[in-house]
């Protein structure tokens, strides 16, 4: 897999950033500065995060699969294609309904 510092400039699959391993969710910093980040994720079936909340906003965009999001209590269905945003502060979750991969991007204040 290619280091961050050689995907500045090459265009490349978003769905390519990160690949599945059994039993895992795995992650991969693309952008980390004092600004916010951009992670791209992998959930294996089965696999996903429990309620939480983080201090920023958030945006998720689906890469493939589908999962349902809850935030602040209210269910979201998300499919490839799809983005969501995540309001800092509130609750949420991530729950696959199947592989589902998603790039994360967090906005720091």
């Amino acid at each position: 897999m290619k280091e961050i510092k050689d995907l500045i400039g090459t265009p490349l699959p978003l769905k390519s950033l990160t690949d599945y391993q059994q039993g895992s969710i795995v992650s991969r910093m693309v952008i980390n500065k004092k600004s916010g980040t951009v992670t791209a994720f992998a959930f294996e079936k089965g696999e996903g995060l429990s309620e939480h909340s983080a201090p920023y906003d958030a945006l998720v965009i689906v890469l493939e699969g589908e999962a349902e999001i809850p935030i602040g209590g209210v269910s979201h269905i998300v499919k490839e294609g799809d983005m969501l945003i995540m309001p800092a502060k509130i609750p949420h979750a991530v729950h696959p309904l199947s592989r589902f991969k998603m790039m994360l991007v967090m906005i720091h204040e």
